[in-house]
């Protein structure tokens, strides 16, 4: 670590935490000279859109990188403690940016991000080889959160720090944050040789994150725990002489580019090549778009609009990182419902709603039903393997029995179920496809969807895209109907008449753990619950499970998990009723009653509805 500080940082310094609310900052030594971050209204996204031009530039500086850490510097005495690795989220970075919520103390600081940012750079450095005449370039953009030009200007100075180059493209969404390490275009900056994606997701308005990028694809578990250690040693190595050549540099070297721009385009080129290059394969669709108030705004304007769709009706397309009508999450029933009843208000053809940052995405046909969770990988999987006869579907865990028969039985593909999260579906996929089992989709049921002809990004606007060239792909072979020519791909569909999802939480405080980990007490619970099954005529297990243990039985199944990151047992119930549903709840209850540290209150309350 010595060495590689060395090697970069002198300039990546930061000042005093502070703590941002929504409605004031602290004030303390904001004018002095300690103070390296311009206090820029913290609502800039509040209901409002940030234009760029094209392309804007200031200074751009050519220099070494050095340490920070010199001999004749003094380190900054008033930084907090703080534990980087709790800011690991699998293969994210997340945390509470904004103050106000009761228990939830701000963890991601501006000198925490910076640092953050700095690791990241130095990370960059080592796997790129960097000519030292030709500094690296890094994009940074970020979703609508009302802490999103905060922490932009603190992964500047990070980035600046080091010694590398930033184009800033501030509104965008994570896919769009990946394709500019692939666009070939000197115009708007690209190719970049690493993205920054300041987003949380669907989480609530105080949280905020990271995601991290290069040409081969998002960062890793591993790469973000390297990350996060050296960013805890640049941390504690930041000085009051390197915080302004950081501020310094930052305002120097950075450019702003409407990558945006780019990125949308490059989708109204992939529908038109799908319609035979008809200019407006999409005139006279009916479309309407769900932003939920998050990125993904640009979809309706920038993509529907040139297409020749009629997009009246679109909702909540402007960013305001306050989500006041309702969670951009395609999972989330109320925002579910705001899009069919905008769908059926406005009688349009089909709904598209997206996430926060445009990773996941999900539709609604003419007549309100929804294409996500089990439909949406239904649907996708009936157009890939149309496509690819055959191949392999990858999904997450919780992907229900019917499905499987769906894909295999009447689409002709295989259904390799795997583990949940997105970063493991598709690691699965990729690495199918190097031992020679071809997989083109691999998808989660919160909505991650990544294809093989897509870099293997998942990327909802993508996954869209995908959905609306089987519209125009439809007419222009003179089939009418609108959607339902999607609709009619997910006929034969089973699906149950009862389904939950309950969290099963571990009380680390309970003797029953004496003194052990969380991890080891839900693995005994796994343990028993397996002996159980084994011993229950009336319970088959799955014969091939990669996580936690599944069962069928009663007309449904069940899988009981262990959490990656908290102490919480996932158990999902799905069958053909509500009666059969709690049946396999009772299956459930009857194995793990004697687990007094595991709160199984849900699952009681469950079975006896």
């Amino acid at each position: 670590m010595a060495a590689v500080c060395e090697k970069i940082v002198e300039n990546v310094i930061v000042a005093k935490n502070r703590v941002l609310t929504t409605n004031q900052y602290n004030q303390r030594d904001c004018c002095s000279a300690a103070a390296p971050y311009n206090h820029r209204n913290f609502l800039s996204f509040h209901g409002g859109k940030k234009l760029l031009p094209k392309y804007h530039c200031g200074f751009v500086s050519r220099r070494n990188i050095y340490c920070n850490a010199a001999p004749s510097t003094t380190a900054v005495p008033y930084l907090e403690k703080v534990d980087f690795m709790k800011l690991q989220n699998g293969s994210d970075i997340r945390g509470v940016a904004v103050a106000g919520v009761e228990g939830e103390p701000v963890t991601l600081t501006e000198p925490v991000t910076e640092a953050i940012a700095a690791a990241f750079s130095a990370w960059l450095l080592e796997m790129k080889r960097a000519d030292a005449s030709k500094p690296l370039r890094v994009s940074v953009g970020h979703d609508s959160r009302i802490s999103a030009q905060v922490l932009q200007d603190a992964v500047s100075q990070g980035i600046a720090g080091a010694g590398l180059d930033v184009v800033q493209y501030g509104l965008a969404s994570t896919p769009a944050m990946f394709n500019s390490t692939l666009t070939e275009d000197e115009a708007f900056l690209c190719p970049v040789d690493g993205a920054i994606m300041i987003t949380a997701s669907h989480l609530p308005y105080n949280r905020n994150g990271f995601k991290f990028f290069t040409n081969a694809g998002g960062l890793g578990k591993a790469d973000i725990k390297i990350i996060l250690e050296r960013a805890a040693d640049i941390y504690k190595s930041f000085t009051d002489q390197g915080l302004m050549k950081s501020k310094r540099k930052a305002s120097e070297s950075i450019k702003r580019v409407d990558y945006m721009t780019v990125y949308a385009s490059d989708l109204v080129k992939a529908v038109r090549k799908a319609a035979e290059n008809i200019e407006k394969p999409l005139e006279g669709f009916h479309i309407v778009v769900d932003a939920g108030n998050g990125a993904g705004g640009f979809f309706a304007e920038k993509v529907l609009q040139p297409l020749g769709a009629i997009t009246s009706g679109s909702q909540f397309l402007e960013p305001d990182g306050m989500f006041p009508n309702h969670i951009p999450n395609p999972e989330d029933k109320t925002a579910m419902k705001a899009i069919t009843q905008a769908v059926l208000e406005n009688k349009a053809d089909l709904g598209i709603i997206f996430d926060t940052d445009v990773d996941r995405s999900a539709a609604v046909d003419s007549i309100g039903r929804e294409f996500n969770r089990n439909r949406l990988i239904a649907l996708m999987s009936a157009i890939v393997l149309e496509e690819h006869p055959g191949t392999t579907i990858v999904t997450d865990s919780v992907t229900s029995d019917g499905l499987t028969t769906f894909i295999e039985k009447k689409l002709g593909g295989k259904h390799h179920r795997f583990k949940r999260g997105y970063k493991n579906v598709i690691d699965e996929a990729v690495r199918l496809n190097s031992v020679g089992e071809e997989s083109h989709l691999a998808i989660e049921t919160s909505g991650h969807g990544a294809l093989r002809e897509n870099h293997w990004l998942d990327d909802g606007a993508y996954l869209m895209v995908k959905v609306l060239n089987k519209l125009a792909s439809a007419r222009a072979s003179g089939i009418a109907g609108g959607s339902k020519v999607l609709t009619d791909l997910v006929e034969g569909l089973q699906e149950p008449g009862g389904a939950v999802e309950l969290r099963l939480k571990i009380d680390q405080n309970h003797p029953d753990l004496q003194g052990g980990s969380f991890r080891e007490y839900g693995e005994a619970v796994l343990q028993l619950l397996e002996n159980h099954i084994e011993s229950d005529p009336k319970l088959q297990k799955a014969p091939v499970n990669y996580e936690g243990v599944r069962a069928s039985g009663f007309g449904g199944w069940f899988l009981l998990r262990l959490s990656l990151h908290d102490p919480v047992l996932p158990l999902n119930i799905e069958a053909t009723s509500h009666e059969d549903a709690v049946k396999l709840g009772l299956a459930v209850s009857s194995a793990v009653k004697e687990f007094h540290a595991l709160d199984t209150s849900a699952l009681d309350k469950f079975i006896q509805t």
